[in-house]
């Protein structure tokens, strides 16, 4: 009857439980991932929005270019 007790006996926690170091080390490592990761998200997005702030003012400089040769015309008709 004592084999059976050793049997069924829970091993030794602390044999089989790995240390908190490697865990500590593993989610450090993957927090710094998660940051890399949205920093690279944020330059991406800056980009993003530069560019699209460029095309912007250059439809504008387009626009205001497209009124004044508008306002030449009209005044050059009106003129005579």
């Amino acid at each position: 009857m004592s084999d059976l007790l050793l049997i069924s006996e829970k091993p030794d926690t602390t044999d089989v439980r790995p240390s908190s170091a490697p865990v500590l080390t593993k989610e450090i490592t993957e927090m710094l991932m998660y940051e890399e990761l949205a920093r690279a998200r944020i330059q991406d997005m800056r980009r993003d929005i530069r560019a699209q702030q460029e095309r912007g003012h250059a439809r504008a400089a387009r626009r205001w270019d497209r009124m004044a040769h508008w306002a030449a015309r009209r005044a050059q008709r009106h003129r005579s």
